[in-house]
C-alpha cells in the first residue's frame, strides 16, 4: 500500500524566486533544519539524472536521483532502500501575489506501511519545516 505525505505553503514571492531557492539544493541546510547536509555527487547542471547524498537529523544518509525536472516549475527525486522506494516531489505554482509550493513524499513497496507508522510523524514534521523554511528564504530575498 502506497503512503503519501504532502504540504502546501503560500509564498509572497514570484515563482522564479521560489525556484531559485529550491533549485540550489546544496544550500537547503541554510534554510531548513530538516536537512543537515546535501552534497551533489555529480557535476553539471542540476536536472534529470543528477544525484545527491542527503543527511537528515535522526535518519540514515540516503542517495537521491532526480527523475523529473521542469525548470522553474518542479522536480522529483527518488531514493531506494530495502523494501521501499521514496519519491519526493517539489512543485511551484503561480498564485495572485506570489506562489504556492507543494512538497509531497510518496513511499511504495512492502516496507512502506511500517515506515509510515514508525517515521510518519517525523516525515510530516520535516515536510512542514522544509515548507516553512522555503517560504522564509524566498520571501526574505524579495524584501
Amino acid at each position: 500500500m502506497p503512503v503519501s505525505h504532502s504540504v502546501t505553503v503560500e509564498i509572497a514571492a514570484p515563482p522564479a524566486r521560489v525556484w531559485q531557492v529550491l533549485a540550489e539544493v546544496e544550500r537547503w541546510p541554510a534554510w531548513t533544519a530538516s536537512m543537515a547536509e546535501i552534497h551533489r555527487l555529480d557535476d553539471g547542471p542540476f536536472g534529470v539524472g543528477s544525484t545527491v547524498r542527503i543527511r537528515q537529523p535522526r535518519l540514515r544518509p540516503a542517495v537521491w536521483r532526480v527523475t523529473v525536472y521542469e525548470a522553474g516549475r518542479c522536480f522529483a527525486w527518488q531514493s531506494a532502500a530495502p523494501g521501499v522506494l521514496t519519491t519526493a516531489l517539489h512543485r511551484i505554482d503561480p498564485r495572485p501575489g506570489g506562489s504556492s509550493a507543494t512538497l509531497t513524499l510518496d513511499q511504495t513497496g512492502p516496507a512502506a506501511p511500517l515506515l509510515a507508522v514508525v517515521y510518519g510523524p517525523l516525515t510530516r514534521r520535516y515536510l512542514d519545516i522544509e515548507a516553512a523554511g522555503l517560504k522564509r528564504a524566498a520571501e526574505r530575498a524579495e524584501t
